[in-house]
């Protein structure tokens, strides 16, 4: 099939794409990915069993593997890992969360301890082994603080005898199958010296080898999920001997010969966090997956929706579905989201890799919130998109049907979205400082369509949410810190969701602010604010009694946005061609170039002709 006109590149389209993708470190940071998954290798393969499509995972892996340089640089770089991740998960997620295991919280985690390079590491970058991560437990899943996993000292060897005590125990859904050749393990588990816990400390952990599951390795596969299948499995372990090099050692504890922990740390869940710190790298990689496939579901969606033609309001009148408001309207507040969370994305992946010590705290929290709001949104985002292509949505063959259940995966993996979020809550009640009554400024004479008044009055709806759950907290009922809990959740969490939101509008402010081509920044303003207006809806009875919004404001709410919505659906090729998905991909999604699962190809130009759509090269 040949690549439809419309993926010709344009100059606003071009400049949108570098505001998206990193500006001058384009090529860098996504260059390799979006090459490789333009190969033959990554097109869809209709009518392969799970098993078939594991397999197929860790082939695609190793050509991933071949395109990523030198893995240990790959692994340290927070750009890149995060770039991975955006390319690939529109094409495979199995792959998606294979390498997210193997490079981040793998290779990351033993170079993030004492002596991570000069350990010989050739057999994972060349991937004659693969890497995984053995941390949650069947009955210990957010609460890791309480696994029971044991790795206990042994004077006489200087190693370690690591064992599974309970069936709770077991290790629960990592990828330890024989499937995709040899494989080791970083195992999270409890150092014990002498009966005495010293908190939890990861084991480099060989588990199998061409032969087969090592002796007192279990290993039970899991049945499969939904989604994009990997090799699911419960692991166990059966008084395993390693070496005393197994032990991944840092500041935050090193065992000495004689069985003395040293360690910067005082208490058992400080060294846990520190050992798995790798996780908040994994929630940037979670959230970028699901920010390249809710881009994806929109360049589908939209493109689709140039090409499928109903019948108009004359007899023998034929218009894309592209005409009704009723279907652009949804893809545009789809698309402003998706470029909010990509810009926000960038921000904290900027933050997060120069983060000094003691702006941890504060940015793993950062963190935490964004990825809860933009795995959030990808469903969403999906679904809407499936949705909008009706039945042809529902065949895997058109790069949609799977999507939203893979984003699941994001949701849970690296802690359950809600739990994160009630975590960051607890933290944000009196610990975060947002905006103060009155400086938001008089609203009489404000206009809708001014950008600072439509953030000040998001940063509003943050400040009456804290306030609340700030009064909820002390109001709660004493000697019972559950039930003030639960008094202050509910205002809380929607203290966090504003927050969110917030940092969302303020990192898509500043990169409209470096747009230099007035079309580009046009869009980009345009989009912003109807991001922000579609935020503030649900505030509006709140703003209006904290006297930040007028009666006339929010009477005028509604067709503000009406005519923000006309104003940009004329560029809605432009803004999915910024999202630079590959023609090579395109061209192999019947819906995405023309044609449909069943049906004949689509002229696509002549579509566009017929239809009188703005097309990207002709603006």
């Amino acid at each position: 099939m040949a690549v439809p006109a419309l993926t010709k590149t344009h100059p606003v389209a071009d400049e949108l794409a570098q505001l998206l993708f990193e500006g001058a470190d384009r090529e860098r940071v996504h260059g390799a990915w979006r090459r490789l998954v333009s190969g033959k290798e990554f097109a869809y393969r209709p009518g392969l069993p799970p098993e078939e499509r594991t397999a197929l995972s860790y082939e695609r892996l190793r050509l991933l593997n071949d395109a990523a340089g030198d893995p240990v640089e790959l692994a340290a770089d927070p750009y890149r890992l995060a770039g991975l991740h955006e390319w690939t998960g529109p094409v495979d997620g199995g792959l998606t969360t294979l390498a997210s295991i193997h490079y981040n919280l793998f290779l990351g985690s033993v170079l993030d301890h004492d002596g991570g390079r000069d350990r010989d590491l050739s057999a994972f970058t060349s991937l004659r082994r693969t890497g995984t991560f053995l941390c949650t437990e069947l009955e210990h899943g957010n609460d890791v603080a309480s696994m029971e996993t044991v790795a206990v000292f042994d004077r006489a060897t200087g190693g370690f005898h690591l064992t599974t005590p309970t069936p709770g125990a077991r290790k629960f859904m990592p990828n330890t199958s024989l499937t995709g050749g040899p494989k080791t393990a970083v195992v999270a588990a409890r150092l014990v010296v002498d009966g005495e816990d010293q908190g939890t400390f990861l084991f480099l952990t060989p588990l199998s080898d061409e032969s087969g599951h090592l002796p007192g390795v279990r290993v039970r596969p899991l049945p499969q999920r939904t989604g994009t299948p990997v090799d699911h499995c419960l692991t166990s372990f059966d008084r395993v001997w390693l070496p005393r090099e197994a032990l991944l050692e840092a500041e935050h504890g090193r065992l000495g010969s004689d069985g003395t922990l040293a360690s910067s740390l005082g208490n058992r869940r400080k060294r846990l966090l520190r050992s798995i710190n790798r996780v908040t790298m994994g929630k940037l990689c979670m959230s970028a997956g699901t920010l390249g496939m809710s881009r994806a579901a929109l360049t589908i969606a939209v493109r689709y929706a140039h090409s499928r033609f109903l019948a108009g309001p004359k007899a023998g009148d034929r218009i894309p579905l592209a005409a009704h408001r009723s279907h652009h309207g949804r893809l545009l507040h789809a698309l402003a989201t998706a470029y909010a969370m990509t810009f926000l994305h960038r921000s904290l992946v900027s933050r997060f890799a120069v983060h000094a010590e003691e702006d941890r705290a504060e940015v793993e929290r950062e963190v935490a919130v964004a990825k809860g709001w933009i795995t959030w949104q990808a469903r969403a985002i999906t679904t809407e998109c499936r949705e909008r292509c009706g039945a042809q949505g529902l065949f895997p063959a058109n790069g949609l049907a799977d999507l939203p259940l893979n984003i699941e995966g994001g949701i849970t993996a690296e802690g359950d979205n809600l739990v994160i979020w009630v975590k960051a809550a607890s933290e944000m009640v009196f610990g975060h400082q947002g905006v103060r009554a009155g400086e938001s400024g008089d609203p009489e004479g404000r206009e809708l369509t001014e950008l600072p008044f439509l953030r000040d009055l998001l940063a509003e709806a943050e400040r009456i949410w804290q306030d609340r759950a700030r009064t909820a907290l002390r109001e709660g009922p004493s000697g019972d810190p559950v039930g003030r809990w639960n008094a202050t959740s509910d205002a809380a969490l929607e203290m966090v969701s504003a927050h969110a939101r917030l940092q969302a509008a303020d990192a898509f402010l500043a990169a409209a602010s470096r747009a230099e081509d007035p079309r580009a920044g046009f869009l980009m303003r345009s989009l912003c604010r109807l991001f922000l207006l579609r935020q503030l809806g649900e505030h509006t009875g709140d703003l209006l009694a904290e006297g930040r919004l007028t009666p006339d404001h929010v009477r005028a709410l509604p067709k503000t946005v009406d005519t923000l919505v006309g104003e940009l659906a004329p560029h809605l090729m432009t803004l999915v061609d910024a999202f630079d998905l590959p023609a090579e991909v395109l061209s192999g999604i019947p819906i995405a170039s023309g044609g449909s699962v069943g049906g004949d190809e689509v002229d696509w130009e002549e579509a566009g002709v017929r239809a009188g759509v703005v097309v990207a090269g002709a603006h």
